[in-house]
């Protein structure tokens, strides 16, 4: 049998050294989890309220110029009143459209020839509108909004399909994704969607 000599001892010193690391590791792993777990929940909960609150959406298209151009990102509220004027984005065939409100459940709709709206008779002020136009119609006119709906258009008439036709109609309360509130891109542009 072979003596084994047993190690040295290390100095006491060095033992406290050994240990002020061990414990530093693991406040450190502690901290770092509490960071990620964190940063997880921030996350999930800004994701949820980007989703069912406040849905951000990108702008495709020309039917809104030149209140809303293409590539405009903007932040909607989801919520059940929408006044006359107001933008909406809604879904149609899984995509996003974005109009204009122009009468809600109930109200006759009826459009000129020259584009002018007028609802239950009063003709409308638009100051959002540049260029107005009878566009794509073929609906008979005046029309009457269905019950809980409301009938929409582009601001851009002459390229806007909206409630005018048929292939897009009146959008129901379900279909609404929300109220456009704040346009956030292009920055030059931040500020409230009129």
């Amino acid at each position: 049998m072979k003596n084994r000599q047993t190690p040295p001892i290390p100095p006491l010193e060095d033992l406290e050294e050994e240990l002020k690391r061990i414990k530093y590791q693991k406040r450190y792993g502690r901290m770092l989890r509490s960071t990620v777990y964190t940063l997880v929940i921030v996350a999930a909960i800004a994701v949820l309220i980007a989703v069912l609150v406040f849905p951000v959406l990108r702008i495709h298209g020309s039917s809104m110029t030149p209140n809303l151009t293409d590539g405009n990102i903007v932040i909607s509220l989801k919520n059940s009143g929408y006044e006359v004027g107001d933008c909406i984005a809604f879904y149609y065939n899984n995509k996003i459209l974005v109009k204009r409100v122009i009468a809600r459940s109930g109200e006759w709709v009826d459009i000129d020839e020259d584009g002018y709206v007028y609802v239950d008779g009063e003709k409308l002020d638009e100051p959002y509108v540049d260029d107005h136009a009878l566009g794509e119609c073929d609906i008979t006119l005046p029309y009457q909004v269905p019950e809980g709906r409301v009938f929409v258009m582009g601001d851009h008439r002459s390229v806007s399909v909206d409630s005018r036709s048929t292939s897009i109609g009146c959008v129901s309360d379900e279909q609404i994704v929300g109220k456009l509130l704040l346009r956030v891109w292009p920055l030059n542009e931040f500020g409230p969607v009129h």
